[in-house]
């Protein structure tokens, strides 16, 4: 009967874990699916809003599974999404709370979201003005997102920002072929609106590096 009770206790503890896991799964995709409809769907002051109050929605949600990197990655993309939403001097703070949040993640798991990490870390340094106002940096920009096509060679956005980023090194042959590449990524189920803007920003990143390849664009 001690043994019983013991294979029982364990077996309850593994379906508490699941259960434990599969909500927290349940949490991001909602705040997933919010953030889709804010960050593609919204413009101005209305997205502004929006993502301001998803980001405390994220915080709450990096707060209750602290040792999950799943959480923070989200809270990053929330936070990195309000300040390019918001703009100016005023983004800066949480730029910098958007970094520290996806390090935080990079530490507990780099590999969680398919590398998302790596994506939203590298378009952060390529985007983020450089010192003395910010953090920017091109070269940890390449690093990373580089590595976000090593865990994730055929995602959406891996491609897109590593493209977008090439357009701001002035590499627009190779800026060309990875954008194409991001336009044949797999669709992601559930993530249909995002899919459909982020088809819209590659459509036109690739129709400005086009632009800037031709003979005398500038």
């Amino acid at each position: 009967m001690t043994m019983l009770r013991y294979c029982c206790g364990i077996l309850l503890l593994v379906a508490m874990g699941a259960s434990h896991a599969a909500s927290m799964e349940s949490e991001i995709g909602a705040l997933a699916s919010a953030w889709d409809s804010a960050n593609f769907t919204k413009e101005g002051e209305a997205k502004e809003k929006a993502l301001a109050g998803l980001a405390e929605r994220a915080r709450q949600l990096s707060a209750a599974w602290p040792n999950r990197a799943e959480p923070l990655i989200w809270e990053g993309i929330v936070l990195s999404s309000w300040a390019g939403a918001k703009g100016g001097l005023g983004a800066l703070d949480l730029v910098k709370q958007a970094r520290d949040r996806l390090q935080r993640a990079e530490q507990l798991d780099p590999k969680a979201l398919n590398g998302s990490v790596y994506t939203s870390l590298g378009s952060l340094y390529y985007q983020v003005p450089g010192w003395p106002l910010g953090f920017g940096d091109d070269e940890k920009a390449g690093a990373y997102l580089k590595k976000a096509l090593s865990l994730n060679p055929d995602g959406i956005d891996p491609n897109f920002f590593y493209g977008d980023y090439l357009i701001e090194e002035g590499e627009y042959q190779q800026a060309i072929t990875v954008l194409q590449h991001a336009l044949e990524a797999p669709p992601r189920p559930g993530r249909e609106v995002a899919d459909q803007g982020r088809h819209v920003e590659i459509r036109a990143a690739l129709e400005k590096a086009k632009e800037k390849s031709r003979p005398n664009s500038w």
